[in-house]
């Protein structure tokens, strides 16, 4: 009896070893690049994930997706992850080929199309915070994904979600080296901007009027990772910033203007050229030194947090405080 209890005990210890080596090598345990917060528990065919809405289990690698954030699109897009919807309205011209009819148009961003997304039986829909309140809507369809985004912690913000990305598809040795460059690339930015020490002021035209945004803004990378100067440290947080006219700007005179055309891509009459072209702004430093910049208002207003939106902010913010 004594040898038959022994033996039982030696095998719950062999058993309890090899279920401690089994967790120890889960897939995922060992971190492989930027680490994302919203990742909970990962197996070869699986993944749960916490996210600020909910948490959810989807299969790994799943085939039907849909896509309700263009900065997310860009980033299945660099990996080859083919997708099956999409809202098509306002859609980046690097990402036309989207427009293709291989895509079924699934609404816009703010106003799906439930009946469309229900028929395409996706496997996982993802969506950011112009969908948020619609969030118990999508989740009776399918599994969804909330990724948020914070402009005003963007590198980390852009991390976390290339990781969860990178999880879901199996690309996470991939993604981790493009943001490797990507992050090399920004601290080259930072010390330029760091050696030229200038300030900066960022501005919205939107078809005749004017908004600016600051570090604590959607737009906060222009201060925050590339480490231009505010021109102004007192800019009102609002999500659709601070209304000035251009005394504003010309009293605050910043040596570099930074212009997105809000109009350019939601519909408009006015241009931001035609906008900042009067007497005022002739006036200011940026003007008469050529440092105003015009950037891409796809990339800036409705591809936040993507690969090939984020390559294009660094070369337009470098090229800019090069001259």
């Amino acid at each position: 009896m004594k040898k038959i209890l022994r033996f039982v005990l030696a095998l719950s210890l062999i058993f309890s070893m090899i279920g401690l080596a089994a967790c120890s090598s889960v897939p995922g345990a060992a971190s492989e690049g930027p680490k994302s917060e919203n990742v909970n528990v990962e197996t070869d065919t699986s993944i749960t994930i916490e996210h600020e809405l909910d948490q959810i289990s989807i299969k790994k690698n799943p085939e039907r997706v849909v896509v309700f954030d263009f900065g997310v699109l860009d980033i299945l897009d660099y990996i080859e992850k083919d997708i099956v919807g999409l809202p098509k309205q306002s859609l980046p011209p690097f990402l036309d080929k989207y427009n293709d009819g291989l895509y079924r148009d699934v609404g816009t961003l703010k106003e799906p199309n439930f009946e469309t997304i229900f028929e395409l039986k996706p496997d996982l829909i993802i969506i950011s915070a112009r969908q948020a309140s619609l969030y118990d809507e999508f989740k009776k369809i399918a599994p969804t994904l909330y990724l948020d985004f914070k402009g005003q912690d963007y590198l980390n913000s852009f991390k976390s979600n290339v990781s969860t990305l990178g999880q879901i598809f199996d690309k996470g040795e991939l993604l981790a080296q493009e943001v490797e460059s990507i992050e090399k690339d920004i601290n080259a930015v930072q010390e330029l901007a760091s050696s030229r020490a200038v300030t900066a002021l960022f501005v919205m035209a939107n078809d005749g009027s004017l908004s600016v945004y600051g570090a604590d803004s959607r737009f906060g990378i222009i201060h925050n990772e590339f480490g231009l100067a505010q021109a102004d440290e007192n800019i009102d947080t609002s999500t659709h910033g601070q209304k000035v006219t251009f005394e504003y700007i010309v009293e605050k005179d910043p040596d570099h203007l930074f212009v997105v055309d809000r109009a350019a891509v939601v519909g408009g009459e006015t241009s931001a050229q035609q906008v900042m072209d009067n007497d005022f702004i002739k006036s200011t430093k940026a003007y008469k030194n050529q440092n105003i910049t015009y950037l891409d208002p796809f990339v800036w207003y409705v591809t936040s947090g993507g690969i090939t939106g984020i390559k294009t902010m660094i070369r337009e913010v470098e090229s800019a405080i090069s001259n």
